[in-house]
């Protein structure tokens, strides 16, 4: 079964230059390139580096990397992974395909390549998201349609990046899931999300036994705060949803009759793509 997504941001990456652009396959000095600071992944395991790199000695690298020509060497797009195991493998050279071309077409294709990989955590997936949308100005609808996956889906990664720094960083380093994380969303604000991290891995806590924790922690707030308190309760829950969607701080606010939702934006670059992000048809700028 072939791997989802694989190749065609390679293709992409690989077929889109101009006859006089082609890129060419050489053997470059390890030592010479540079990782790209698109690299979505920033923890790789030192476990998997030592067989790759075992293997690379054996059999030598069957996939060539690719990287752009940067200052006096060159940028890695592409096979972090294994620049680094011919790094650990004591390799003094490594076989790559050479991209001329704009660095932001390559960087943007390079990023969403990644994307297609499974091994990444829910927080460098989610960071990579925020990336391409901050950098490149694309949109939730048109990063999923690149990378495979729901609006929604991309729109629950990119909620992962609300959370406190410390639960951020029990994900990347793999202490708790982004299934944990996303449960622990709900309680945002509470005292209690830190001690729930802490029993998740202390105690090995599963997804749905956290998820249970969770409701019963809710209920039991609901009921000492009342019905008077659910409303607005709810209504930063709405407004937490809206800000994780359109990548901008919101706040809803309702009244007796009628109530309003207040989107913070920027500036006009900001504006635009909120206004383009809701549905609303804006006429691109005039360039002089």
């Amino acid at each position: 079964m072939a791997k989802r997504g694989l190749g065609k941001g390679l293709g992409a990456l690989i077929s889109s230059s101009t006859a006089a652009e082609q890129p060419r396959y050489e053997m470059i000095p390890v030592d010479s390139i540079s990782p790209s600071p698109l690299q979505p992944r920033k923890k790789f395991k030192e476990e998997s580096l030592e067989e790759l790199a075992a293997s690379l000695k054996e059999h030598g690298v069957v996939q060539p990397i690719i990287v752009r020509p940067s200052g006096t060497g060159y940028e890695l797009l592409v096979g972090e992974r294994r620049w680094r195991a011919a790094q650990l493998a004591g390799l003094k050279s490594i076989p790559a395909v050479v991209r001329e071309a704009e660095p932001s077409e390559c960087l943007q294709v390079a990023l969403v390549e990644n994307l297609h990989r499974d091994d990444l955590n829910g927080i460098e997936e989610a960071s990579a998201y925020r990336q391409l949308m901050e950098e490149f100005g694309l949109t939730q609808e048109e990063i999923s349609q690149k990378v495979g996956k729901s609006r929604s889906a991309v729109a629950n990664a990119l909620r992962l990046l609300q959370l406190p720094v410390e639960i951020q960083a029990s994900v990347v380093a793999e202490e708790i899931t982004a299934g944990h994380a996303r449960a622990l969303l709900a309680l945002q604000g509470d005292p209690y999300q830190e001690t729930l991290l802490k029993r998740i891995i202390e105690e090995g806590l599963s997804v749905r036994e956290t998820e249970e924790l969770v409701r019963s922690r809710l209920k039991g707030a609901g009921a000492e705060k009342g019905a008077a308190r659910e409303k607005p309760k709810q209504l930063q829950h709405y407004a937490e949803l809206i800000s994780a969607s359109l990548q901008a701080r919101a706040k809803v606010v309702q009244g007796k009759r009628k109530g309003k939702i207040v989107i913070e934006f920027k500036g006009e670059k900001d504006l635009r793509r909120l206004l383009k992000e809701i549905g609303v048809q804006v006429e691109e700028e005039a360039t002089g």
